[in-house]
């Protein structure tokens, strides 16, 4: 993906949130040069990865398949930095899919902020990690329990959310005909170099075609871009 399509992913991410009176902390807005600058103080964002991520999760075309996120807060699990919980904000714009996954160890709530309805698609996982597209499954969606097919889209409309535990395959995608959408997520720490395993084996960060300067690094990229 070029670094030019990235910067314009964080500007339609910026202007969908304030148009949905949704703000970001003050980290949100900083350049690449005040990242460097104020290195030391932000110790805990960069060690946590919280901030921008803009991802195809391996794909070629990320009008189709990919998402804009942004990590607000975050911990690590040995307690040494952060909080014991994380909260992000994950944006799409209608027609775009976050592909089959599920996480080993977080729990989280996906909760639907802003826009369209979020579609979220779900299968068991079988004791190899492959997708079991047979079994029932067992959802909690703002409390209640409910038995769904394997396979179902769970319709997620606004302020309503759903619990997703480990081993728990599912996909995202703005429901058609609503519009792009902001999805909430508060969790358990996020791990997303170790934590994820996606269906499809393509990677969760890619790599950046530069095409333009970096005004605003991905939180991945602070161990090369801040050394």
């Amino acid at each position: 993906m070029k670094r030019s399509e990235i910067l314009g992913a964080i500007s339609w991410a910026k202007a969908f949130l304030k148009e949905n009176h949704l703000a970001l902390p003050m980290f949100a807005d900083w350049t690449l040069e005040e990242w460097k600058t104020r290195k030391a103080e932000a110790e805990a964002i960069i060690r946590t990865m919280c901030g921008w991520d803009v991802t195809t999760f391996g794909h070629d075309d990320f009008s189709r398949m990919g998402a804009v996120l942004f990590t607000i807060r975050n911990g690590l699990p040995d307690g040494s930095c952060g909080c014991p919980y994380a909260e992000k904000l994950i944006l799409m714009k209608e027609g775009q899919v976050l592909p089959n996954h599920f996480h080993r160890q977080k729990t989280e709530d996906i909760i639907n902020r802003g826009g369209g309805n979020l579609l979220i698609r779900v299968f068991n996982s079988l004791p190899d990690g492959s997708v079991d597209r047979e079994g029932d499954v067992r959802i909690l969606t703002d409390g209640i329990v409910h038995t769904v097919p394997a396979g179902t889209d769970v319709r997620i409309t606004r302020g309503n959310s759903m619990t997703i535990y480990p081993g728990l395959y599912h996909i995202f995608t703005p429901e058609p005909g609503t519009g792009d959408l902001i999805a909430g997520e508060v969790s358990s720490i996020n791990d997303d170099r170790t934590d994820n395993y996606f269906e499809s084996g393509r990677p969760r960060f890619i790599p950046v075609e530069e095409d333009c300067p970096v005004s605003i690094p991905l939180c991945n990229e602070y161990e090369t871009l801040l050394a």
